[in-house]
């Protein structure tokens, strides 16, 4: 083989070897595009998605800002720069989405009327309160109706004194459609092509819904309504209020009674009676207000905040003593078994929490639970009925709850603390005593403080526990509001927002506007405080 033929097959040799390198990156390279493109398309059709929505609702300003969000997440992850900004930008998202906006909707909700008899708009209370008081229109002629069902929802299609069709729901008011109706009763329109005429028999099977349905006769509420009681004929029904749009008035066309916007959300006479629904509109202050001056909010709301106080810190502090006792014991060298023991203690912290709380009201149960039974030989003590003692109960199973966290936590700071410290003190002759009181524990507050500052937020906000061990209860016999002895504060807001007749959404949400400032204001000055640990380093 001539020199030149070696030269030529090195050349191809090489030649094949850079083509395979470049096609291994090629490969290696393409996937994250693949990746990137999937994921990004998927955000830009859910976003596009959204954005119609939004525009036919006319939210232009979730709009803009959900055009510009997806704009700014193409443009941080099609850019070949900015590697931080990618890693920053699906956190900051999910900040946004679970957080800052969950706080700004509580802190809007606060400072409105949002609650039983004012969730909607002016329009939609206006309607409600004129479907509510329908009364059979005397001189109504027998509409020929046929029911058609569009997805879910049903419609009326009826013939008007021109023999010209018209459909409607209890949202859309009857307008005219393109179509004949024949002499069985059978409909044929294009306008209908997504809705289904229902037979006798297929009437039936839901006629509660049908007989329900009010279908305004037009955009003026005045007007009236459809209603059927036999699915085959329609009658108009009129309401005994009026509203007159000039005056903003609600007017009773029986007793000739005017009820007025009086700016709070609700149609009010002279005497001050209001119509219920009314309409979500912004009262300002007025739920903070009546927190702190109203008698019946007032003195609930202060003795709640004391125990929610003393129910926290007395957590803290039974939780925290009982496992640095457990963890300094099982930390000594000398005690056999540990591991096992470790095992045995850390059970109570594996169990979802709602369900040990559960378990535990019914050993506490006053007449079959086993403390009472099996501890006490069948004194019924009423553990969860009476306030002092419910207390305890829950102070106790908080404590059976919370200290294998603070076991753990214990064990692993005393665990990092350097022996070679506490050999020198030995050395020197100190006690027992001293080496706990002057080296381990300062040195364990450096890693504990914080925790224990979270662990007095976390029961603070002890939802779980006090909803399934107590509901609460006992509820106190004095007080006008269904709250209880074990309420803390967010059992409380729980109940103003989800129990009862009448909700209070507003109200609730000042109440947790409240906590927050709380657990922020004591944990602002708890690491403060705790600052001067950090010397100890």
């Amino acid at each position: 083989m001539s020199k030149q033929e070696n030269i030529q097959n090195k050349r191809k040799r090489m030649k094949k070897r850079i083509v395979s390198q470049v096609g291994n990156n090629v490969g290696a390279n393409i996937l994250p595009i693949v990746v990137k493109i999937v994921l990004l398309g998927m955000l830009d059709a859910m976003s596009l998605y959204g954005a119609f929505a939004l525009l036919m609702q006319h939210k232009w300003v979730v709009l803009g800002l959900l055009l510009v969000g997806t704009g700014v997440i193409n443009w941080i992850y099609w850019r070949s720069h900015g590697l931080a900004a990618k890693y920053l930008a699906p956190g900051i998202v999910l900040l946004l989405i679970f957080q800052l906006f969950a706080i700004s909707y509580s802190a809007y909700i606060a400072f409105t009327n949002y609650g039983t008899g004012h969730n909607g708009t002016k329009e939609v209370a206006i309607t409600a309160l004129m479907q509510s008081s329908l009364v059979k229109k005397e001189d109504s002629p027998k509409y020929p109706l046929s029911v058609a069902k569009c997805g879910a929802d049903y419609s009326f299609i009826v013939q008007d004194s021109e023999e010209q069709l018209l459909v409607g729901d209890n949202t859309q008011p009857l307008h005219h459609i393109d179509g004949t109706r024949n002499a069985d009763g059978t409909i044929h329109s294009s306008q209908l092509q997504n809705c289904k005429v229902l037979n006798f028999s297929q009437i039936l099977q839901d006629q509660s819904a049908i007989v329900s349905l009010s279908v305004p006769v037009s955009t003026n509420p005045n007007d009236g309504v459809l209603r059927t009681s036999d699915g085959q004929t329609a009658s108009a029904y009129i309401s005994t209020f009026r509203y007159d749009k000039s005056s903003d008035t609600m007017i009773d066309t029986k007793t000739h009674e005017q009820y007025r916007d009086n700016g709070t959300g609700a149609f009010v006479n002279d005497a001050g009676v209001a119509l219920q629904p009314g309409w979500r509109v912004n009262v300002g202050f007025q739920n903070f207000i009546r927190l702190f001056t109203v008698k019946e909010l007032q003195q609930p709301f202060l003795r709640v905040l004391l125990w929610t106080i003393e129910f926290s810190v007395l957590s803290v502090l039974t939780t925290f003593i009982l496992g640095l006792f457990l963890a300094i014991t099982l930390n000594d060298d000398r005690m056999k078994f540990r591991r096992l023991y470790r095992s045995i203690l850390i059970l109570p912290y594996a169990f979802p929490a709602f369900l040990s709380a559960l378990v535990w009201a019914g050993m506490l149960n006053e007449k079959f639970g086993f403390i009472n039974q099996v501890v006490f030989h069948g004194t019924e003590i009423p553990w969860l009925h009476a306030p002092t003692l419910a207390k305890i109960a829950v102070i106790v199973v908080n404590l059976w709850l919370g200290f294998p966290y603070m076991f753990l936590v214990c064990m692993g700071a005393l665990q990092s603390i350097p022996h070679d410290l506490v050999e020198a003190a030995t050395l020197d002759g100190a006690s027992r005593w001293k080496i706990f009181r002057y080296i381990t524990f300062p040195l364990l507050l450096v890693s504990v403080a914080p925790l224990l500052i979270s662990s007095f937020a976390m029961n603070f906000n002890n939802f779980n526990l006090i909803y399934m061990l107590t509901a609460g209860g006992p509820v106190q016999t004095g007080s006008s509001m269904n709250i209880g002895s074990t309420d803390i504060l967010i059992s409380m807001v729980y109940k103003i927002a989800f129990v009862g007749a009448n909700r209070d959404y507003g109200l609730a949400s000042a109440f947790s506007i409240i906590i927050f400032l709380v657990v922020g204001l004591v944990s602002a000055i708890s690491f403060k405080a705790t600052k001067s640990l950090e010397e100890l380093n």
